[in-house]
This record gives structure tokens, C-alpha cells and sequence, in this order.
């Protein structure tokens, strides 16, 4: 006869039961669950305040893409916390938990931090995960088991990302700093069991909110800052009349988009006093720019172009040439030995906060007036270079015009709610976003005819020969069939 699995145990180790002769209708699960939802927020936080000082190219990819993946973790955890009798996402938490993630937050520098973050914090966490799946009931809880074997893939992939960095960027983590986060952690249990409130405990506020911590001022690079000559004097002009100079804006453009990631950790940080529904929204845009970054470049380096020629410049680049002119001055050097040694300069400046109002205008101008001022020339390029059997740039296109559409709608989503707790007025916030779009391409048609009257165009002219090198090498990749027939086009928006 043969035997029934029913017949035998699942297991001979002790189980660990949710429900107590006190627990009623909710599971002390769900206060435990509540517990490590902070803690991922915080891991959240903590990824955003200190990932502008990572510099190389797709090490910053890997971050932006675990903010996405912290903000997914955060909401599963929510949807099973809300899926309980009486279990509430947003229930406060021990300040003990804030008083952890604020010690790691505090490290002495950004490779102690990583290594607090992504060794000692995620360690201990997949830990607890792993000890709850092993001991609770494989049946009656199956959904949080199957939950956490899913967080804990995520929190492995971001230890191989770390353990890679730390690889090929060898750092000892600071003895005392060490000793303090490792010592917050068994203070809180090793996250095995929900931390009680204390009684007059109003609960653990965001990781870092009641800190002095500043972020860094200017996104790092390892790469140069500005190109070998300035190209886009040139595209500004011949943007509305040539396909081919708007495919190499279009390469450059969207590899310039990996700015407004490293703005967007900012936004997160500075924004904790917003739902989580608008973390987890900006987080996916966050991602989908870091993206489009890694398309134009992916591009571009299908075209034999790089760092070396169009530089990895930032959005605040008069910022940065303001600073490193003051620095050239104080020291005694020329501009371009600071342009050189440009981190020497820019890396230690900390960054003041957002302010509410800050924030809205944020939003207001990235969502309503750069990607809504851009949904023409974009449809435009996507057409032609699908015409011009160009499909990989075409496809480049269609992707951002799908991601950009969403992130409309964001900015519609959340502006009135920004408005609302930071004071601007939202009532004509179209009509505003219109007139600005307006004034923006007004300024670009006025410079485009400025340029157009000064710009030589003589061959020999390093500048002008320059641009056409990036052009005949795009050329020599990928001839567009329709380079000689395709038409006028909308000039650039901005």
C-alpha cells in the first residue's frame, strides 16, 4: 500500500504560530510586516540620499534600477499587510527602527554607507525572511512565504550588484561605523519579532527626516564633462531641416536624460512627506529616465561615439562651470585643468534640501513642459527613421514616447496634491505649462537664428569639422534611406 503525503509531518521543527490566546482577528504577522515595510522604505531612502556619489555609468543604472526595485518591495509588503483583518499600511512603527536607519544613513562616507546599506542591513533582512519562511506554516501563510522568496530574489540580485562594485572598488568599512549599525540591528531584535510601541511612541518617522544629513550637490561622473568641441551649436541650427543631425540629438538627448534620475533621488529623499503611491510612481519614472539614459548611449556607442567625444555633462552644468570657475580662480590653475580634476572640486559640495515649493515647480516643469513640449518632435523622429529603415533608433523612440506618456500623466496626477501642501497655486497650471512651452521655443528659435549667422561651417574649423565626424560616423553605421527626401521637420522645443 502506498503511503499518503498526508501521512506523514511536514516538518519535525517547531512552527511558528501567528496566532496567540491574545492576537483576536490579526495575525501578529501583520505587525511584523509592518516592521520590515520600513525597513525596505528606508533601504528605499537610504539607496536615494546617498546615489548621486556613485559616478560610473552603469554602476548608477544598477541604483536607479534599485529604487525601482525597493519601491516594488514596499508595495507588496503593503498589499499583504492591507489583504489582513485590521491591517493597516501606513500603522506607525517603533522609532527604534528610525533610530537604525538614521545610523546608517550617518556614515562618514559614501562606500561606509554602501556597505551598511547592502551588506549589513540587507543581510540582516534576508535573514529574518529566510527564518520566518522556514518555521511558519507552509499551507496556512503560503502567500507571505511566497512573498518573501520573491523580495529575498530582489535583495539578491542587489547584493550581487554590491558585492561586484566592491569587487572592482575595494573598501574596509569603518571599524566604529561597523560596530554601531551592527549594534542598532540586535537592538532591534534582528528583525525576528515586531518591536512593541513604547507607550507615548508616535511612531518612527521617515529615515532621515529629523537628521541634519545632506546630500551631494552634483551627481558624480567619472567620465569628462563636456564634449571635445561644442557640437550642439551646430544640431540647434540644423535640428528642423537634417534627420541625420537629429538622430545624433536624439542619441545624445536621451543619454543626457541620466541626469534627471540623480535629480529624481533628490525628489524622493526631500519628498517624504508624500504617500507612498507618489515614491512608488516617481521611482518607476526614475528608472524608466535612467533607462532612456542607457538607450542614447547604447546608441551612440553603436555609432563608435563616446564619452570621450560628446562628454557626460549635467543639467546643471552652468552650476558646475560656475564653480570650477571660482576654483580655477581661488587656485591658480587654467579652466580646463579644473574641467580635469573636476570631482576634486565638485564632489565635496553638499546640496541644500528641497523645499515644498521647490519640489511642485519640479514636477510642474519636467512633466508639463519638457516631455509634454517634446511629444511632437519625438512622433516626428520615430516616423522617420522607421521611413528611413532605421529601426533600431525608431524603436528607441517609440519606447520613450510610451514611457513619457505615463509620466504626463504622473505630473496631472500628483501636481494638485503638491500644490495643495506646499501653498502654490495649481489653477491654471495647463494654461502655465503652455505658455512657458511657448516662451522655451520662442528662446530656441531666437538662438538657433543667432547661430545660424555666426557659426562658420568652413572645413578646417575644428568645431565645425568635429560635427561632421559624428555625423559621417553615424552615417558609415547606419545610411538612413530617406536622408536626402525627408523634410522639414518642428525646430527643437528647448
Amino acid at each position: 500500500m502506498s503511503t499518503l503525503v498526508a501521512d506523514t509531518p511536514a516538518t519535525t521543527a517547531p512552527r511558528r504560530l501567528v496566532v496567540t490566546p491574545e492576537s483576536k482577528q490579526k495575525p501578529v504577522i501583520v505587525d511584523l510586516l509592518n516592521d520590515w515595510q520600513y525597513l525596505e522604505k528606508a533601504t528605499h531612502r537610504l539607496i536615494c540620499a546617498w546615489g548621486r556619489e556613485i559616478a560610473p555609468w552603469y554602476d548608477k543604472s544598477a541604483i536607479h534600477r534599485h529604487v525601482w526595485d525597493q519601491a516594488e518591495v514596499v508595495r507588496r509588503l503593503r498589499e499583504r499587510v492591507a489583504q489582513f483583518p485590521g491591517g493597516k499600511p501606513d500603522a506607525p512603527v517603533s522609532t527604534r527602527l528610525e533610530e537604525l536607519a538614521n545610523v546608517i544613513l550617518l556614515a562618514p562616507n559614501y562606500q561606509d554607507a554602501l556597505d551598511g546599506i547592502y551588506e549589513l542591513l540587507l543581510k540582516a533582512l534576508v535573514t529574518a525572511y529566510g527564518e520566518y519562511s522556514s518555521r511558519a506554516h507552509p499551507v496556512h501563510d503560503a502567500p507571505t512565504i511566497a512573498l518573501l522568496h520573491e523580495i529575498n530574489q530582489i535583495k539578491s540580485q542587489e547584493f550581487l550588484w554590491y558585492r561586484d562594485f566592491r569587487r572592482r572598488h575595494p573598501h574596509t568599512m569603518t571599524l566604529a561605523y561597523r560596530e554601531r549599525v551592527e549594534r542598532s540591528i540586535a537592538e532591534c531584535g534582528g528583525f525576528h519579532a515586531p518591536l512593541p510601541l513604547a507607550e507615548h511612541d508616535a511612531g518612527a518617522q521617515p529615515a532621515g527626516a529629523r537628521t541634519d544629513f545632506r546630500y551631494a550637490k552634483f551627481s558624480r561622473r567619472d567620465v569628462p564633462i563636456r564634449s571635445k568641441y561644442d557640437f550642439m551649436e551646430y544640431v540647434r541650427v540644423d535640428f528642423s531641416t537634417s534627420i541625420e543631425t537629429r538622430r545624433l540629438f536624439w542619441g545624445f538627448g536621451y543619454m543626457m536624460e541620466k541626469n534627471l534620475p540623480d535629480d529624481q533621488l533628490c525628489w524622493i529623499y526631500d519628498g517624504h512627506f508624500m504617500p507612498w503611491d507618489w515614491h512608488h510612481d516617481i521611482s518607476r519614472h526614475l528608472w524608466d529616465e535612467s533607462r532612456h539614459g542607457d538607450s542614447g548611449y547604447s546608441r551612440l556607442r553603436d555609432f563608435n561615439i563616446d564619452f570621450e567625444d560628446t562628454g557626460f555633462p549635467g543639467y546643471d552644468q552652468p552650476e558646475r562651470i560656475k564653480t570650477l570657475e571660482a576654483a580655477a580662480k581661488e587656485h591658480g590653475i587654467t579652466l580646463d585643468e579644473a574641467f580635469r580634476d573636476y570631482g576634486k572640486y565638485l564632489d565635496p559640495i553638499r546640496a541644500d534640501h528641497i523645499t515644498r515649493e521647490k519640489l511642485y515647480e519640479h514636477v510642474f516643469m519636467i512633466g508639463m513642459v519638457a516631455e509634454t513640449g517634446h511629444f511632437i518632435v519625438k512622433q516626428e523622429g520615430y516616423a522617420d527613421f522607421k521611413e528611413g529603415q532605421d529601426l533600431e533608433s525608431a524603436e528607441m523612440m517609440l519606447f520613450d514616447i510610451i514611457d513619457e506618456t505615463a509620466h504626463v500623466q504622473y505630473a496631472h496626477k500628483w501636481l494638485p496634491l503638491l500644490s495643495e501642501l506646499s501653498g502654490v497655486d495649481n489653477s491654471n497650471y495647463r494654461e502655465r505649462a503652455a505658455t512657458i512651452r511657448a516662451e522655451y521655443q520662442q528662446r530656441h528659435n531666437d538662438t538657433a537664428a543667432e547661430l545660424a549667422k555666426s557659426l562658420t561651417r568652413t572645413p578646417g574649423d575644428p568645431k565645425f569639422d568635429f560635427y561632421q565626424d559624428l555625423l559621417a560616423r553615424i552615417r558609415r553605421v547606419k545610411p538612413l534611406t530617406n536622408a536626402l527626401t525627408c523634410g522639414p521637420r518642428s525646430p527643437k522645443p528647448m
